[in-house]
């Protein structure tokens, strides 16, 4: 059986196709598909098949689309990973307290991905998206994240990963990469001034770990112009924000409120 780096080749360039199929903002040709996976037109067919007749993907006149299968595969993601519920309504109100947006990622099987954000989904020029983050090492909620790692771990995560420049600030030297996640570790907060994105910053800072030893960060993000201006109260409302989020996190998010919203009255200084 032909196989690629990570499992059947068929199984691969399916999940290819599923990925070009979400990533794209509007129905994909076959044309442009078969461009993009470098394979056959007659292979897209093939690989679009199955599917088209689970549910995964739906054939318009424009081209495939997600199907109506995938909604319930993000409601058992929610399920799994704890999400919903009550961490939902805590990610809203930790946005209308710090007036940013905000996020839950988790650093897992050797992988960071965020988990939840309150970006809209429609916002399509956000630099913080849902799935497997992929620069860590130049988000706030990646190094928050690393930091708490061994030095060994970390390391196998960024030889892995890399450390790529996507701004002038990324931080792309191992050695001071140690030395920011050491002030990381002291101060219990992360920041990244547009070290992602030119254009945002972000601050984040980690949750306690779970009895199954998986480790969540908070986060939020907003324009560098007003981070520059409201570092404070951002900073604040993250803080306060902590506590409201560890009763879930070994609850599996599926707690009731404890509260009619969910959320406690608290001082807003």
């Amino acid at each position: 059986m032909s196989t690629s780096p990570i499992g059947p080749q068929s199984v691969d360039r399916a999940l290819a196709l599923l990925d070009a199929v979400a990533d794209a903002e509007r129905p994909v040709g076959a044309k442009t598909l078969a461009r993009t996976l470098g394979c056959a037109l007659s292979t897209v067919y093939h690989l679009a098949g199955p599917l088209i007749a689970r549910g995964h993907l739906v054939r318009t006149p424009e081209g495939y689309a997600p199907g109506p299968r995938v909604p319930a595969l993000h409601r058992a993601y929610q399920r799994h990973h704890g999400l919903g519920g009550p961490v939902a309504t805590l990610l809203g109100h930790l946005r209308r307290t710090a007036g940013a947006e905000a996020y839950f990622t988790t650093y897992r099987d050797g992988r960071i991905t965020v988990l939840d954000t309150t970006a809209p989904v429609t916002d399509t020029g956000h630099p913080f998206t849902p799935g497997p983050e992929s620069r860590a090492h130049a988000t706030a909620h990646g190094k928050v994240l690393l930091a708490g790692l061994s030095r060994a771990a970390r390391r196998r995560y960024l030889d892995e990963h890399g450390m790529a420049r996507f701004t002038d600030r990324t931080i792309t030297s191992p050695e001071r990469f140690e030395a920011e996640l050491a002030r990381v570790r002291e101060s219990g907060v992360a920041v990244s001034v547009g070290e992602a994105d030119p254009a945002y910053t972000c601050l984040a800072t980690v949750l306690p770990e779970r009895a199954d030893g998986i480790t969540h960060a908070l986060s939020v993000s907003l324009p560098t112009a007003d981070f520059r201006r409201r570092h404070g109260e951002v900073r604040a409302a993250l803080a306060r924000a902590v506590p409201l989020f560890v009763p879930f996190l070994d609850a599996g998010g599926d707690q009731a409120p404890p509260e009619p919203c969910g959320i406690p009255t608290l001082p807003e200084s």
